[in-house]
């Protein structure tokens, strides 16, 4: 049985709204950008995403930590969340591969936490206003004036402008090696890369080498890649000009290229196209997405605050030279651009998460379709 704090703690939005709770996970004080996210399961998986750093992440389900941790499940090295909100903690661990409860963990790993709000309310809130910067003060700094925790919240850097792929890349390369009939080294530029998205890649033949977000163009060719492929990450892709440049050359190198959420932002700022912030982002793992080229609907997982500016209906020249594009996919719900193709180079990209982790398994053939072009490039190159 895990035992909770009745330590005082409040939740404090830009807006000057507060929501007073119990202390959970660590005490002190945490800011961020407030986020909710929608999957009633798989909250191991979202707080270890590298994309949630910077953020604060709110449950919408209400009932978080039956099942505990473990340790088979996490997407990276650790917690990465800026802090975590929920309505109704569970008290007890029921499950056969937990080795840890939530509490714990949040613990552990310096996660200041707040239960016992009503979350409904506040993403009913964050709908209407919009995600904004906010703070918990649990323990000692709930006391604090809160005129003066609303001044802490708003001198808080904004999620806009922000660059943190450094904050959650590796520091130095790492090798997964291919499973069965091996293609070719990947390279994986890890700008929060979780480790369902390296698994992925390695089962379809892939030697993946996950390199630092700072990597040269130069060192990305030394391993001689068959194609690259760019991660999820946190951040805002505006600030990410680096990563474009570098993307700039692999497109002109003429390397097959895959990018998933961030990574689609990216492609499509090297191919000319801008982005911009949406008013609430999309996380969770219920969004409907359409696939233009079958005609199906998916349903996907989603943690992405930032979108690409681009026309969704037909083909478009590239601003930036590298010939015919279309947005491949698009979001049901709000028509927000979900995936681009490049028609005329070997570069595709989705803005949700066909690794699914956690989540359901629609979109997991993307894996497969790079695979593919990876394979018909290198026909094509060797005939």
């Amino acid at each position: 049985m895990t035992l909770f704090s009745r330590d005082p703690a409040v939740l404090v939005l830009e807006d000057g709204s507060r929501h007073p709770g119990r202390a959970y996970g660590a005490h002190g004080t945490t800011l961020g950008e407030v986020v909710f996210a929608t999957g009633m399961t798989g909250y191991q998986e979202t707080l270890t995403d590298p994309s949630y750093a910077g953020q604060i992440v709110l449950q919408t389900a209400p009932h978080i930590g039956n099942t505990g941790m473990n340790a088979e499940d996490p997407e990276s090295r650790r917690i990465w969340v800026a802090g975590y909100i929920v309505r109704d903690p569970s008290r007890l661990v029921s499950n056969w591969r937990a080795d840890q409860s939530l509490d714990d963990a949040l613990v552990t790993d310096d996660i200041v936490g707040i239960s016992g709000i009503d979350t409904r309310a506040v993403t009913r809130h964050i709908r209407a206003a919009g995600s904004m910067r906010g703070g918990i003060f649990s323990g000692a700094a709930a006391a604090v004036d809160p005129e003066e925790q609303l001044r802490i919240v708003r001198e808080a850097p904004a999620m806009a402008g922000r660059n943190l792929s450094a904050e959650v890349s590796v520091s130095t390369a790492q090798v997964t090696p291919a499973q069965g009939e091996r293609i070719g080294p990947l390279a994986v530029l890890d700008l929060g890369v979780k480790q369902s998205t390296v698994d992925n890649l390695a089962a379809r033949g892939f030697e993946v080498h996950v390199l630092p977000q700072n990597v040269t163009i130069e060192e990305l060719r030394g391993i001689d890649p068959v194609a690259v492929f760019y991660s999820n990450g946190p951040g805002d892709p505006a600030a990410s000009d680096d990563h474009v440049e570098l993307l700039r050359g692999v497109l002109d190198d003429g390397l097959p290229f895959f990018g998933i959420c961030f990574g689609n932002q990216l492609l499509g700022r090297a191919l000319g196209f801008g982005t911009y912030k949406l008013p609430f982002g999309h996380r969770g793992i219920n969004q409907p997405v359409l696939d233009k080229q079958t005609g199906r609907v998916e349903i996907t997982a989603h943690n992405h605050g930032f979108a690409v500016d681009a026309p969704i209906e037909g083909e478009v020249a590239s601003p930036n030279g590298y010939g015919r594009v279309e947005v491949s996919h698009v979001g049901l719900n709000d028509d927000v651009v979900e995936g681009l193709r490049a028609l005329d180079i070997p570069a595709f990209s989705v803005q949700y998460h066909p690794e699914a982790a956690a989540g359901p398994h629609d979109a997991n053939y993307l894996f497969d379709r790079f695979r593919d072009l990876v394979v018909a490039t290198l026909k094509e190159k060797n005939a």
